[in-house]
């Protein structure tokens, strides 16, 4: 699978968005779900778990249903899904297409129909990438 055209400046410029929403996040400290996020706080950003079978605090913030539920702004939609399930999150993310900027499906996560939904809504698409890995290797 490849992954999205964007450049290195691109990419490294999504990083000043610091409000981060991770759909899928977590509990298990195992899972790339979890450890990603926690990285990702340990530099700064504001992580936002939404997973809706999580019903208390993961790494101590409080878990949201969906994207919408969120009272807080989105700069970026972190995906932790299936590719097949993208479509519902893009869903959800349309509903606050006025605030969120990107959406950032992890390592081998890609939904063309998706993308394009996302794009025809005003929402950057980046696919197939570790926000972690990137982050590492461009801010490192």
């Amino acid at each position: 699978m490849n992954s999205d055209s964007h450049s290195d400046s691109e990419v490294k410029s999504f990083y000043k968005l610091k409000n981060i929403a991770v759909v899928g996040m977590s509990k298990n400290e195992e899972k790339a779900a979890h450890y990603v996020p926690k990285y990702l706080i340990e530099h700064g950003y504001n992580v936002i778990p939404v997973n809706p079978t999580i019903t208390t605090d993961v790494l101590g913030r409080k878990a949201y249903p969906t994207i919408a539920d969120v009272p807080e702004t989105i700069d970026i939609v972190d995906v932790f899904r299936r590719s097949e399930d993208i479509p519902a999150v893009i869903d959800d993310a349309i509903k606050k297409k006025d605030e969120i900027k990107v959406i950032w499906m992890q390592v081998g996560v890609y939904n063309e129909e998706a993308e394009k939904k996302a794009k025809e809504n005003g929402i950057d698409v980046v696919y197939n990438r570790c926000m972690m890995e990137e982050h590492k290797r461009l801010l490192g």
